[in-house]
C-alpha cells in the first residue's frame, strides 16, 4: 500500500501534469499572428458599410500568405492537376475565360465561375451564383470535394498536407498548431481572398477627380442610370455604390423554362426558380464569357440582350419593365456608349497586382 507521502508525491505530480496540459492547450487558442487589416480603399470610404472579417478568422499577414499558397496548390486536386487558381485566373479578374469550368475528369462544369473581387463586402452574406453558401469559407469548401471539380476529400487533402516539408510549419505560423484540417485550410484561403479587392478603375480615379470620363462614357453612364433607356441601375446600383452589385438574386429574362433552378434549387421555392445573384459590373474587359452559364462571349451580346433579347417566364423579376417589347430597345448609339462606360469599370492594375499571382 502506498504511504502518505507517497500519495501526495502522485496528486501533486497529476496537477503539475495536468497544468502543463492546460497551458498547452491556452497557448494555442490563444495564439495571435501578425494582424493585416484591409486596406479600404479611398474610393470604398464613406461610401460603403466596412469589410465583413468573421471574428474567428481575422486577416493576418501569415494567414494570406499561407491561403496564398494553398490557392495556386493542385494537392487539393484528387489528381493534383487541378488548383483554386485553375477556374479563377488571376488575368482575368480571377474568373474562367472558358464558358464553363473543366474539372480534373475533363468533365465540364454546369455554370461559369464567378469572379473573387471585393467579396470582403458581400453584405448579402450567401455566395455562388445561388446563394448556396452562407459564408466564403463554407463556399471554399465545397469545390474540393465535388466530383466535377476537384474530386478529392477532406481527410486525403489533410494527409497530403501534413506530409509536406512546409505546410506545417505554415499552419503554425498562422494558426499557432501544426495540426492541419480542413477548417483551417478554408480560413486561410479565405483570408487571402478578402485580399482581392479591385477599387482602380478609371470610373473609380474619376470619382476622386484623378481622371476624366471621355463624352462616349458620360453618355454611356446617363444610359445606365436612365430608366426609360439602359434602366440597369436598379440591380447594380449607383455611382456611390462602388461595389456595382446588389449582392441579391434576379430572374434577367434569360429563359421561358429553366434546367438551371438557381436560388431556386437551394430554396425549393417557385417564386425563386430561375433567379441568380448579381455579378459585379467591376472588371468587364476581363471576365468573359458572361451569365451563370457563359451564353454570351462578347459584351454586345450581353447589352443585346436587355435591349431586345428578354423573354418572359413566370419567376422574372419587375424590374425588367420593358419584357412585352422584348428589351429596353436602345439605339446603336447608346449601345456603344453604354459599353463605354462598362469597360471603365475595369481595373488593369488588379488583374496584374504581384501580390495575386503566384
Amino acid at each position: 500500500m502506498m504511504n502518505c507521502c507517497g500519495k501526495w508525491i502522485c496528486i501533486i505530480l497529476a496537477i503539475v501534469f495536468l497544468s502543463g496540459c492546460q497551458d498547452s492547450d491556452d497557448s494555442v487558442s490563444q495564439y495571435v499572428a501578425t494582424p493585416a487589416p484591409l486596406e479600404i480603399p479611398e474610393i470604398f470610404q464613406n461610401q460603403i458599410l466596412d469589410p465583413i472579417i468573421p471574428e474567428d478568422n481575422p486577416q493576418t499577414v501569415e494567414g494570406i500568405a499561407l491561403g496564398k499558397a494553398l490557392f495556386f496548390d493542385k494537392q487539393l486536386s484528387a489528381d493534383n492537376t487541378l488548383a483554386c487558381a485553375s477556374c479563377h485566373l488571376p488575368q482575368n479578374a480571377f474568373t474562367d475565360p472558358r464558358k464553363l469550368s473543366i474539372g480534373i475528369t475533363g468533365e465540364e462544369g454546369f455554370r461559369n465561375s464567378m469572379p473573387l473581387h471585393n467579396l470582403a463586402y458581400n453584405y448579402g452574406t450567401q455566395f455562388n451564383w445561388d446563394g448556396s453558401a452562407n459564408s466564403l469559407e463554407s463556399q471554399i469548401f465545397e469545390p474540393v470535394t465535388n466530383p466535377i471539380e476537384m474530386a478529392n476529400n477532406w481527410p486525403t487533402v489533410e494527409q497530403t498536407l501534413q506530409n509536406s516539408d512546409t505546410y506545417p510549419e505554415l499552419f503554425e505560423q498562422a494558426f499557432g498548431t501544426q495540426t492541419i484540417d480542413s477548417t483551417l485550410v478554408t480560413k486561410a484561403i479565405a483570408q487571402f481572398i478578402r485580399t482581392l479587392i479591385s477599387a482602380n478603375s478609371k470610373f473609380d480615379r474619376a470619382q476622386l477627380g484623378l481622371a476624366a470620363l471621355t463624352p462616349q462614357e458620360q453618355n454611356g453612364l446617363n444610359v445606365f442610370l436612365d430608366e426609360g433607356r439602359g434602366d440597369c441601375f436598379h440591380c447594380h446600383g449607383l455611382p456611390a455604390n462602388p461595389l456595382w452589385t446588389d449582392n441579391a438574386f434576379h430572374n434577367n429574362g434569360l429563359d421561358e423554362e429553366f434546367e438551371d433552378l438557381g436560388r431556386g434549387n437551394v430554396t425549393g421555392d417557385p417564386r425563386e426558380f430561375g433567379l441568380f445573384r448579381t455579378p459585379t459590373l467591376r472588371n468587364l474587359k476581363f471576365t468573359a464569357p458572361y451569365m451563370h452559364d457563359g451564353r454570351f462571349a462578347t459584351l454586345d451580346e450581353v447589352i443585346d440582350h436587355y435591349s431586345e433579347g428578354l423573354v418572359f417566364s413566370e419567376t422574372i423579376d419587375p424590374l425588367m419593365k420593358a419584357v412585352d417589347e422584348g428589351g429596353v430597345q436602345l439605339t446603336e448609339s447608346d449601345k456603344a456608349d453604354l459599353k463605354a462606360f462598362l469597360l471603365s469599370l475595369s481595373d488593369d492594375s488588379f488583374v496584374n497586382n504581384p501580390d495575386f499571382r503566384n
